[in-house]
């Protein structure tokens, strides 16, 4: 479904991403590991058009999108969860919902129906403005707006953060729930022990570069991932 082959981006004179090549197949959840400063982020932001590489390409359902803008993706069928979740936070909760499907026009109430159905807490608050939801409640909303464009793949960057526990341990149900629904996702994650638990297949960022790769289970046995990442 999508490949990243050979992509170097740079902030100013700073090299941020160093030769990223990886795969997404359709029907997987692929996750991308690694310490803050990695490149996960910019990876995903690179994916989506927000960013652009010197070099490479990047293909989704065969075709270049390398150089396509961002806004046109979304009708693609790709769809960005940000990082900090970065809902309409003057606006209720149904028209965060409603502007997520500005590049689908149909059937808007059946996709919202469907997303209140997967989302319980966000039907009770469907009136009340966005910015007064919790934290977890935010990260519900976010993943919900971008469910509105009924994407074939769905880019989530580190939806757990700064969630307690318990909320954690949902959004990661969310998650699971989402791909066995036929969603195709690639998951930015700090909690790598919850990522490659769900993962088939995970890449380990390091430094702008990807230092490991295989199977969630594979990567999650690693002495090398338990030491750096899972506290082992």
């Amino acid at each position: 479904m999508l490949k990243v082959d050979n992509i170097n981006v740079y902030y100013g004179k700073i090299h941020a991403l160093k030769d990223i090549s990886l795969e997404v197949n359709s029907g997987e959840i692929v996750a991308l590991i690694g310490a803050n400063g990695a490149g996960k982020s910019t990876t995903l932001k690179t994916i989506s058009g927000l960013l652009h590489s010197k070099t490479g390409s990047i293909t989704f359902m065969d075709e270049n999108i390398s150089h396509t803008e961002a806004y046109k993706l979304v009708s693609k069928g790709i769809a960005h969860v940000p990082e900090g979740r970065h809902v309409f936070l003057q606006m209720s909760v149904l028209e965060n919902l409603e502007m997520g499907a500005y590049t689908n026009g149909r059937n808007i109430k059946d996709n919202i129906q469907n997303v209140f159905e997967r989302f319980p807490r966000l039907k009770h608050r469907k009136n009340q403005i966005a910015g007064t939801l919790s934290g977890g409640e935010q990260q519900m909303l976010a993943m919900g707006r971008a469910l509105m464009s009924q994407p074939k793949l769905m880019m989530m960057d580190e939806p757990s953060m700064g969630l307690a526990p318990i909320l954690v341990e949902q959004i990661f149900d969310i998650i699971r729930d989402l791909h066995k629904a036929g969603t195709t996702i690639l998951l930015v994650e700090q909690n790598a022990e919850m990522a490659l638990r769900i993962a088939d297949r995970a890449y380990v960022l390091e430094s702008g570069e990807i230092k490991l790769s295989g199977t969630g289970s594979e990567l999650a046995k690693s002495d090398e991932i338990k030491k750096a990442y899972l506290g082992g």
